[in-house]
Formats: structure tokens, sequence, C-alpha cells
């Protein structure tokens, strides 16, 4: 069964930070990012149970290469993958789940 992503105004905002971010750093880095990132994601709407539940009802899986997580979490009734994060490894953990 396939799944539809869509993304929390706040997950919106975090890969449009982190495209800028890599994109200042050197042309088409961000579009490399956005391009892992979109991978993982359908993986996600393959597979939405594949990743771990870290905590109720929150999953999460890594960006490959990049240093970011996909925060997800799956509605099964509407077939929907809610991303609420594209969180950096590096920011405070306490705050992965703060929507």
């Amino acid at each position: 069964m396939i799944y539809t992503s869509i993304f929390l105004l706040r997950a919106r905002q975090e890969l449009l930070d982190a495209w800028i971010w890599y994109e200042e750093r050197q042309p088409g880095l961000g579009d490399r990012f956005k391009n892992e990132l979109y991978k993982r994601i359908y993986k996600i709407e393959q597979t939405p149970e594949r990743y771990p539940e870290r905590k109720k009802p929150y999953r999460e899986t890594r960006v490959e290469i990049f240093p970011y997580l996909i925060i997800y979490r799956i509605s099964k009734k509407e077939k929907l993958i809610i991303i609420s994060s594209i969180f950096h490894t590096s920011r405070n953990q306490k705050r992965k789940y703060k929507t």
C-alpha cells in the first residue's frame, strides 16, 4: 500500500533552510541534499513501518550522506505520511518531536 507524504510547516521551513545553507556553500549541493531526502521519503511511502518508532507515534530515519533525520508519523486511515521535521542531528535532541 502506497502512502502520500505531506510536510508540516516546520518541516517545510527546515528543508528550505537546509537547501539554502548547502547551496550557499556549493552550488548544486542543496539539490543533492533535496534529492537524497526525497529518495528516503519515497522509501517511507512504500513501507512506512520499516523505520523505528522512537517516540510514539513518531518514527525517524536518516537521510543518506547528510546529517539529517526525517521525523514522521503515519495516518493509516488517510494513507498519509505526515513529516513533522527535517531535523539536523547536531541540534538539541529534546526538540526533535516538538511541532
